[in-house]
């Protein structure tokens, strides 16, 4: 255990054995202070940064029947619904009024939108909302809509370019292990070809980030699959992902069922996930799924979280959102993190160049709604 302690501390990179060895038998102390150790080559160790955000889910109409969603509908189904973009335009326009600078988007499989419409879609948003950061559809929905559109994904990551966008997020991940996705997520097809979308998508110039699930059924050696293939994807593309969120199942409503991973074990892989991911500067807190207590990350190698103000996915398999977010940002003052208020990363960040602050303090972000910055015309720093 010594040697492989000093070898983390040393800056020296663990192998997946050394990985399994410190997540069965290190203590929650020997982690947190190696976690700690790796975030501080990246990030001021009293310093935490943050965003209000919401996720707009578009549509629940899905046809990869995930077997831990309570989410989705089949097509044709009553519950069924696709947003219209003025629909959609009223759920920004709710984020902003909680004091919300960037919105992210979330539906699921649906057979009836090709990708021109979801370029559209956010063509229009973007006109609606040009001082916004929007962070547009994931990975996985991507990939699937690149499939019904019956083109290829770099010409996917062309149009959504020409659209304007910037972000397309790493969601959908779950465990990416194939064996994982073979029993629970069969249609959201295999683990290549999400890395293959991935690596077409930030060849464009579009912003991209990691995420994972855990509190299924997976093993240990199916999460270190995950780690182990994700952090060779990152030296494969030079370090271009911009962040690693990692979050907990919920089992609310869905087929699989199940009980959720309880605090201490989040914050131990969340330790491990920073050590191990060497090469991904922001790691990432869950507010969404594990509440204040998502705040004691930052003392397991955490250094971001966002405020969420609403994700529909999340919420019905039993999330709870609460929009007292001074009472959040307290928790994180309270066991010794400075909380700022960014921008929207820069797309491929690094030492010395993390994180912009967007210039909002604390008192004008939770004010009135109509005090929200964008809507008054100042636009949040860019970041390349």
């Amino acid at each position: 255990m010594q040697a492989i302690i000093d070898k983390v501390q040393s800056g020296a990179r663990i192998s997946r054995e050394e990985a399994k060895t410190l997540f069965l038998e290190a203590s929650d102390d020997t982690l947190r202070e190696l976690a700690s150790c790796v975030r501080a080559r990246f990030h001021a160790p009293d310093e935490a940064t943050y965003l209000i955000m919401g996720i707009i889910n578009y549509t629940n109409i899905c046809v990869a029947q995930c077997d831990y969603c309570s989410f989705y509908r089949l097509p044709g189904h009553k519950e069924g619904y696709l947003l219209s973009p003025d629909q959609v335009c009223a759920r920004i326009e709710q984020v902003a009024n909680l004091g919300g600078t960037v919105v992210g988007f979330n539906g699921g499989f649906n057979p009836e939108l090709k990708l021109q419409d979801y370029a559209a879609l956010f063509q229009e948003i973007h006109r609606r909302f040009p001082n916004m950061s929007f962070k547009e559809m994931t990975v996985a929905e991507f990939v699937y809509a690149c499939k019904v559109s019956r083109i290829d994904f770099a010409e996917g990551a062309k149009i959504m370019t020409e659209a304007g966008t910037q972000w397309l997020t790493g969601g959908g991940a779950e465990v990416m292990d194939e064996g994982f996705r073979k029993r629970h997520s069969a249609g959201k097809g295999t683990v290549a070809r999400y890395y293959e979308a991935q690596r077409a998508i930030l060849d464009a110039g579009i912003g991209s980030t990691a995420t994972m699930v855990i509190g299924f059924d997976e093993t240990l050696d199916e999460r270190l699959t995950h780690l182990d293939d994700l952090r060779n994807f990152q030296d494969s593309v030079d370090g271009r992902l911009a962040s690693f969120l990692c979050w907990t199942y919920k089992s609310y409503g869905t087929a699989l069922g199940g009980q959720e991973v309880d605090t201490p074990e989040y914050l131990r892989w969340l330790a491990l996930s920073r050590i191990y991911l060497d090469n991904i500067v922001h790691i990432r807190a869950s507010v969404l799924t594990k509440n204040e207590d998502a705040l004691l990350g930052l003392q397991y190698g955490a250094n971001d979280f966002d405020l969420p103000t609403e994700d529909e996915v999340t919420q019905k398999a039993g999330a709870t959102i609460s929009h007292d977010f001074g009472r959040i940002l307290d928790a994180a003052e309270n066991i010794g993190f400075r909380c700022v208020h960014r921008a929207a990363f820069p797309k491929h960040p690094r030492a010395g160049h993390t994180y912009v602050a967007s210039g909002l303090d604390r008192s004008a972000l939770l004010g009135r709604p109509q005090e929200a910055r964008f809507r008054s015309g100042q636009s949040l720093p860019v970041v390349a």
